[in-house]
Parts: C-alpha cells; structure tokens; sequence
C-alpha cells in the first residue's frame, strides 16, 4: 500500500508571510534605519533654532524632537511622517515663556494636547475635506519657501569655505543618486562634508555652534506652576492656539504624504496621537511640536522610506547621536545640512503649478487662492494663517461662481390667467439674494405657480426669498403656489416659512 505523498511547501519569492511587519524585508529595512538616521541629523539644528525662538535652552527643543517622534511613531495615523519641535508651535508659545517662564509653557503643552485630543476626538479631521487643491498647492509652496528662507542666514557673512562645501554638497545630491540608491544621498553629502573639513581643519560654521548638546535622557515631571483656576485661564488660549496651529499643520502634512505615497492615513488617529505626543512631551520638560514638512520630505521623498519605524528611529538615533556622539556631530559643518534642506526645498514645490503652460490654463480664481496663500504663508510664518486665508477665499469665490447658477423662466398659459415660473439651480445666500428681483409683480396673472423642481433650498436666506415674493404678490392680491420641492427643500421651507419677519 502507497503512502500519499507529503505536501510540498513552496514559497514564492518576495512574497511576505502573513502578519509579518513590511520593515522586517532587509531591503525596507535598510532604507528606514538609513532614513531615519538622515532625518536625526537634519533635526538637530533646527531642533536647536527652534529652541531659540521659543526663549528655551537647546537641550529642551532636542527633547521635545526625540519624544514627538518616538511616541507619534507609536500612536499616529500616518506612517513614515516625521514629527517634532516646530517653528510654528514655537511661535505660539514663546510669548508665554518670555513673559511667565518654562513651568508655564510646559503646562501649555500639555494642555494643548488635551485640547487636540478633544478635537481629534470631535472629528476636527473631517474639516480637510474642506480645503481645496489650489490651498493644498499654496501650503506646500510655501513650505518649501519659508524652509529655503530658513537656510539664507547660515550663508551670510560666513567663511568663504562655506560656499565651495555647500555646492560640493548639492551636486553629491544631484549626481550620487545616479550612482546607487542604497545609501540616502543626503547622509553621503553630510558625512563626506564632515570628513573633509576635519581633515583639512576647515574653520566654518558646524552645529556644535548652534548651542550645546544634551548629555543624558530627559526625566518626567509635572510642570512648575501652581495648580490653580488662575493658571488655567492663563495657559488656555495659548494652547488652544498651539493645538490648532499644530493639527493644521500636521493634518496638511499629512494629506500631502498621503499624495506622495498613494496611501490613505487616519486623520483622526493622527489629531489624537499629536495630543497624545504633546501631552507625554510636556511631561519630560519639552516644548512640544507637530508635523514638520521639511524633515518628513526628506523620510518620504528622498530617503524612500514608507513605515512607522523611520519615525521611531529618527527620534531614538537624535538622543544616540547626542547623548554617545555629541563631539562628533558637534563638527558636522552646517553647510551640509543647508545643502540637504536646499534640495528638500527644491523637491517640494510644485514647479508644475507655477509651468506658463499651468497657468494659462487654470481658472483665475485658483491662481488667486494659491497666491494668496502663499504670500499670508511667507508674510506671517504662520501656516494656519495661509490655509484660512486660502480656504475662505476660494469658498468667497465658489460661492460667487454658483450665485449666477440660479435661473428663473416663466411661461404663461395660453388662456393668460395663470403664469409659471421655472426656478432651477441652487438657493443659497447668495443666489438667493437676486431672486426677488426676477418676478413681474405687477404684469403677472392673479395666478402665479412657482416649480423648484428643478432647485434646492439650502438656508433660511432662500426661505426669506421665498416669502418676500410670496408677501410681494400677495399685497397685489395675487395668489402664489410653491411645487415642485424636494424632501430636504420641503422641510426646511415647512420649518422656516413665515417665520423669518425680516425676510418680509
């Protein structure tokens, strides 16, 4: 008798096991660690300016970077975005520092993702939707142009060696690419750089000029304020400004890595994972942070890195690097790192939204909403300011393109005792307001049927409309019947109508 004979297992090759994490592949897993390790020596120097910004001590702003990032890691929404201290929070907290101290600012912190947590909470996500393209284009433009403003100073009355170092930097980033991707052209510029100015003892600018490095792990503690009533209404508005500042900004971070990568992200896990990593940031003494656009470029668009654990490294290899090889990263000269955010910049504008040929082609209005976001952008350093701007303007102007969308016709019988008008479009505020205008009050039969078959009522605007042509022909003594609405028209117009004296 036969035995069967024993199945035979084939495994097919790049094909995963199921349930195996995508970053245990060596080929991703190289580019996250390679990735992340870039990522922590682009943050050291702006983690240290945003300190000074702040009012705080370096060692603070590099803090807040390693918590932001490890724990956002952890608890986001969006894979490979990179998040830490930022200008834009920086901005909105210094003022409390200057004015009340560090115990203060900590307790803003953490209260500020409380806030973000609520909000998270409250579905404040779902307003993206809200936001149109051109605002998107808008907000990264003008990333790309406040990170390029950022690097101007770095080469401004400084050696002349600062120059020669920093093209030599932009063409390894152009030129080593075509050689092999194994290895991040950005971590090839910074640690060639560092070799050849210490070697030839070249004196330029390095990091270790930015302020000191950190030489131990942050402890946790409360913050140093009295727990009063009184301390509440004095950090709450700054951070509720600081939570809404920071969401906006990582919400539209990643919306764009979400463009880039062709994946979707949860928007609400990320609103909640940024209170969350604020609030454990606040208590280790940080200054917290939110989403930083050019650092993630470099993650996503140059490294090519695509999961949760670049992140996490990017923060760990900060603290590493800081704490094991202060020294070291002390002597990367700063032209290495300007070159790497140069190129940062140059890879995140848009080039094709500003092409002659994109321009004659696109509706005026777009380009306004565009320019306009950039220029509030760039004038304030402030994003939230850019993208309200932005969407207000373009909702002004949408609502000014569908207020000529209404129509009105009318056709009268042959008999000419009753006269029908067709309204079609949308009623809105602004449609609306024209619409009395349209009706022959005094030509008109006794008997005048007005069909919105063909239209919608949105708001009590419309109602009021409504009833002003009702009273109009009434007052002739003419009789109006309204057909043709819809569900939601009919209820809303059975809730509204006669009600709505100053419609009248």
């Amino acid at each position: 008798m036969s035995s069967s004979p024993a199945p035979i297992s084939v495994r097919l090759p790049g094909l995963r096991r199921p349930g195996r994490p995508a970053w245990l592949s060596p080929k991703v897993l190289r580019t996250e660690v390679l990735g992340g390790l870039v990522v922590a020596l682009a943050l050291i120097p702006e983690a240290i300016s945003f300190s000074v910004i702040a009012g705080v001590d370096p060692a603070i702003g590099l803090f807040s970077s390693f918590t932001m990032a490890v724990v956002i890691s952890v608890v986001g929404g969006r894979p490979a975005m990179i998040s830490a201290a930022t200008g834009a929070v920086a901005l909105v907290i210094a003022p409390l520092n200057r004015e009340y101290g560090l115990g203060y600012l900590i307790a803003a912190v953490i209260l500020g993702g409380v806030f973000q947590i609520v909000l998270g909470a409250l579905g404040v996500a779902k307003l993206m939707r809200f936001i149109p393209r051109s605002v998107m284009v808008g907000f990264v433009n003008s990333l790309a142009i406040l990170v390029f403003m950022a690097q101007v100073p770095e080469v401004r009355n400084v050696p002349w060696a600062v120059y020669p170092l920093l093209a030599c930097g932009l063409a390894l980033m152009v030129f080593f690419p075509k050689v092999t991707k194994v290895v991040p052209a950005p971590l090839v510029a910074i640690v060639i750089l560092t070799a050849i100015t210490i070697a030839a003892g070249i004196a330029v600018p390095t990091v270790g000029d930015k302020g000191a490095l950190p030489s131990s792990l942050p402890v946790p503690g409360l913050p140093d304020v009295p727990f009063t009533l009184d301390t509440l209404a004095l950090v709450a508005p700054y951070a509720l400004a600081m939570a809404v500042v920071g969401l906006m900004e990582s919400l539209m971070t990643a919306k764009l890595v979400d463009e880039i990568t062709g994946t979707r992200s949860s928007k609400t896990r990320e609103s909640v994972g940024q209170g969350v990593a604020n609030i454990v940031t606040g208590f280790f003494g940080g200054m917290g942070g939110c989403a930083m656009i050019g650092q993630t470029m470099i993650n996503v668009k140059v490294s090519g890195a695509r999961t949760r654990l670049s992140t996490f490294l990017a923060g760990v290899f900060l603290m590493v690097l800081c704490i094991a090889f202060g020294p070291l990263v002390s002597d990367i000269p700063m032209a290495a790192l300007v070159a790497v955010m140069v190129m940062v910049c140059f890879a995140t504008f848009d080039w094709h939204s500003v092409a002659p040929k994109t321009l004659r082609r696109m509706p005026a209005g777009e380009i306004t909403v565009m320019v306009l976001t950039v220029a509030c952008v760039v004038a304030t350093h402030n994003l939230a300011v850019g993208v309200v701007a932005g969407s207000v303007t373009a909702m002004v102007i949408f609502a000014k393109r569908v207020a000529h969308l209404a129509d009105v016709t009318a056709v009268t019988d042959p008999e000419g005792g009753t006269v029908v008008y067709s309204v079609t479009g949308e009623l809105f505020f602004a449609s609306s307001n024209d619409l009395v205008g349209r009706f022959d009050y005094a030509g008109d039969p006794d008997e005048v049927v007005i069909d919105l078959s063909g239209a919608h009522v949105w708001d009590a605007s419309s109602v009021a409309a409504l009833d002003a042509i009702e009273d109009r022909y009434r007052r002739r003594g003419k009789n109006v019947e309204i057909t043709g609405l819809n569900e939601h028209s009919a209820r809303l117009y059975g809730k509204l109508s006669g009600e709505l004296a100053a419609g009248h």
